[in-house]
């Protein structure tokens, strides 16, 4: 073979390594483009998923998070006034029936109104709202309540009322400042009260003295109606006559009757004139013929006395 073919074939030899390398280089700098393409375009997804996570501000007038708002005021207000109720029966050491704060707590008739946002959503969504909330209490409560605060020289609630800015209108608690936090976690509507409000606090007081003053009147009328029963027993006890077994007593025959004595005739006075007895004797015996009496001869005499037993003097 001839120099220059030789000259030739390595030329092409080199040629074609050099363009081997130059394609590859090719390859790999397209590689680093797409690898930066794509990576950008994951950030960017990132970002935007990032931003959609964040959940979405809830309305503080929202119907369904006012529903919320008033489950949690009634769950709270329960809580409260079973704590402060046992606290009061502990004292006094009586006891209180199953079920009774809960069906006084209720009776409350809670209410939202004039809702607004207080401050706007933070990262996580959550917005503070504020609204005027009322709760509506029995008048009995209320009643018993302000016994037991005056039988143990408490504030009256008045001036409770007065001190944590809460006005009352008849039987209606309404706190206009009312604070509480709305938001959606795991897509449910979630709804929290702020802090420990005064008005909670003020009304559970309120159940729990009316709870307690129930249970105090009636141990009072149950311990007077044993005291009744227990003088009722002791009078009954006394006025029982004692009953003494019978003796039997023999029968005595019964006498014949015996014939009546006569009359007794009283004797006369010894006053009586004696012509008197000597009829009576004369009477009772046979008449005797009369003597006739000796006429005194003796001349002198003008007055003759005959004696006769018939004549009266």
């Amino acid at each position: 073979m001839s120099v220059a073919n030789i000259s030739l074939s390595k030329w092409h030899k080199v040629a074609g390594i050099g363009l081997v390398c130059g394609l590859a280089l090719a390859g790999c700098d397209r590689s680093d483009k797409e690898d930066t393409t794509e990576q950008a375009e994951l950030t960017e997804q990132e970002t935007v998923d990032a931003e959609n996570s964040v959940a979405p501000a809830i309305s503080c007038d929202d119907p369904m998070v006012q529903d919320r708002l008033k489950s949690a005021l009634k769950n709270t207000l329960n809580q409260q006034a079973q704590s402060l109720a046992t606290n009061y029966a502990n004292d006094a050491e009586i006891s209180l029936a199953n079920g009774v704060v809960s069906e006084k707590t209720n009776g409350v008739v809670i209410d939202v109104q004039n809702a607004a946002i207080l401050q706007q959503a933070n990262e996580n969504g959550m917005t503070t709202c504020q609204a005027s909330v009322s709760m509506t209490l029995p008048s009995e409560d209320l009643y018993q309540a302000s016994q037991v605060q005056a039988a143990n020289n408490q504030p009256s609630l008045q001036s409770r009322l007065a001190q944590d800015n809460i006005r009352i209108n008849n039987n209606m608690l309404v706190d206009d400042a009312f604070t509480y936090i709305v938001g959606t976690q795991g897509g449910q509507v979630r709804t929290r009260i702020a802090g420990q409000p005064a008005l909670i606090t003020v009304v559970a007081d309120v159940m729990a003295g009316s709870v307690f003053k129930t249970a105090m009147d009636e141990q009072r009328a149950q311990r007077a109606a044993e005291r009744r029963a227990t003088q009722n027993n002791d009078t009954t006890t006394q006025t029982a006559p004692i009953r003494q077994p019978r003796t039997v007593t023999p029968v005595e025959p019964i006498r014949p009757t015996e014939p009546t004595p006569p009359p007794t005739i009283n004797k006369p006075a010894e006053s009586q004139n004696s012509s008197t007895a000597n009829t009576q004797a004369a009477a009772a015996e046979p008449s005797k013929p009369a003597t006739p009496k000796a006429v005194p001869k003796d001349e002198t005499i003008d007055m003759v006395i005959i004696e006769d037993n018939s004549a009266t003097y």
